[in-house]
């Protein structure tokens, strides 16, 4: 099962409502649990011979999520939305470095649009927006390490 099946299986799950989904065909075991707020864990384990495993440790991988989690911020900041990382990885502003910022402060940004990158295990992760608004600050400066539930950018939604 390459890498391209798996995104389309989390994004299934994530779609269908179901709370567990696990498969294992051959050598892979794939396990996507979804939770009330619908945002998807996913564990992703190979499974290698048993002279392989004297060689090298085999640890679980985690796929994360894509959609971009809001906030509302309590403080001076409480009219407006905080969009959050989903994800643990490398935040980017750019899809390469040849090409412009996905949003600036000022941009004015629609549901579906694609705010930054994550980059987690070698795998590229579009944030999107779900939602409308208007970008106020950006939190994050451009190839900076993220953490889980960490502030990326405030929206202002009128």
């Amino acid at each position: 099962m390459d890498l391209k099946e798996i995104q389309n299986l989390i994004k299934f799950v994530a779609n269908s409502g179901v709370a567990e989904v696990k498969l294992e065909t051959g050598d892979v075991k794939i396990t996507i649990r979804t939770t009330l707020e619908g945002s998807t864990e996913t564990t992703y384990v190979q499974q290698m011979p048993a002279q392989n495993m004297l060689q090298q440790a085999v640890a679980p991988q985690q796929i994360a999520p894509v959609a971009a989690t809001p906030a509302v911020v309590v403080d001076e900041n409480a009219k407006y939305i905080t969009v959050k990382s989903p994800i643990i990885g490398t935040f980017y502003r750019k899809s390469s470095p040849d090409k412009p910022m996905f949003v600036e402060v000022g941009s004015t940004i629609g549901k579906g649009d694609v705010l930054c990158v994550i980059e987690a295990m070698k795998l590229f992760n579009e944030i999107e927006s779900e939602f409308s608004g208007k970008i106020v600050k950006v939190l994050v400066d451009d190839m900076s390490p993220v953490e889980f539930d960490q502030p990326l950018f405030l929206v202002d939604p009128s």
